[in-house]
């Protein structure tokens, strides 16, 4: 398995860094965890911020290796888990900690992993068909197509991709795949396209086999689990006045933590007496601090069209007791 050691060194732009700033505030002495380390862009941010404190999180292990050399120059300030988000509890645990400051999560596949061809993400590079975040881990996107029926494969492209021919796609998938015409991310993305009735795919504008690619992608990392099952987790572990914020790049994540945050900040309609007995919420766990989602300018869509489609939503974690 190829490791890239020069990761922290390749072309990345963070997406809204500045706004990430702006709205988890980082002060001297804080902790924040950085769930999504990536290429180091936004935990550079934070450091450079202010004199405060880093856990970054990543299940890449190119993420943790190329990170290397950003945890020596912020050196105490900083450090690196390879590990997954959802079990943030779990590693503020093996750092003797119980709550932090904020929280940061920008979620999505890295540029990195992108435009590294032996990866699979991309259906415009030639690839083995991966798609795997955690290399360490078995399931790939391959034996996702391999293991599951037409009918299971259509019910994954049309969740998670939101694909409107997610039958159609499944099927030539499988057939390809029976016929062992399978081999890369090109072979799959020729198969994709092929299965776009061609007026659809003249009038998209995203390549054919996004959705799918995407699709299968979230999928084989488990990408919207991981999300519910820490939203599920993350009042706890912020400190009173602490935030959170969550950078999505997909109409199911966004809507997760819209929605997530929504409850969060529900009471009871009853007088608090009234709501007490009838075992209601009487104070907000957290205040939604973003009433619409927060959207990348214009100027950073041109320098990084990435950005177009991201949203960032941010919270605040109420004095009231959980």
């Amino acid at each position: 398995m190829a490791m890239i050691s020069h990761l922290s060194e390749i072309q990345h732009t963070s997406v809204m860094s500045q706004e990430v700033i702006e709205w988890l505030v980082p002060k001297p002495g804080q902790i924040f965890v950085d769930c999504t380390f990536g290429a180091g862009g936004h935990t550079r941010e934070l450091l450079n911020a202010a004199d405060c404190r880093v856990i970054a999180i990543d299940k890449d292990l190119d993420a943790i290796n190329g990170g290397e050399k950003l945890a020596k120059e912020f050196s105490g300030r900083l450090e690196i888990v390879h590990s997954s988000y959802d079990k943030i509890d779990e590693v503020l645990e093996s750092k003797s900690l119980e709550q932090v400051d904020g929280i940061l999560i920008d979620a999505g596949v890295s540029s990195h992993q992108i435009d590294t061809d032996t990866r699979g993400f991309s259906f415009q590079r030639q690839g083995p068909i991966d798609m795997r975040m955690d290399q360490t881990q078995e399931t790939t996107a391959k034996s996702i197509i391999e293991d599951n029926t037409i009918d299971e494969l259509a019910n994954l492209i049309r969740k998670y991709g939101e694909e409107r021919y997610a039958g159609r796609v499944a099927r030539h998938i499988k057939e390809a795949c029976e016929a062992g015409l399978l081999h890369s991310t090109a072979d799959l993305a020729h198969v994709v396209s092929e299965a776009i009735p061609k007026r659809d795919a003249r009038q998209r504008r995203i390549h054919p086999a996004t959705r799918t690619f995407q699709a299968l992608r979230m999928v084989v990392n488990g990408e919207l689990e991981q999300l519910e099952t820490f939203l599920q987790k993350f009042p706890k572990l912020l400190l009173n006045g602490g935030r959170c914020a969550v950078i999505s790049f997909h109409s199911l994540e966004d809507r997760v933590a819209k929605h997530t945050f929504r409850e969060l900040a529900k009471t009871s309609s009853l007088p608090p007496k009234l709501a007490e007995q009838a075992g209601e919420r009487v104070h907000p766990i957290c205040h939604v601090l973003t009433r619409k989602p927060i959207t990348a300018t214009e100027d950073e869509i041109a320098r990084n069209p990435r950005s177009r489609s991201a949203k960032l939503r941010v919270c605040q974690r109420s004095e009231f007791e959980i």
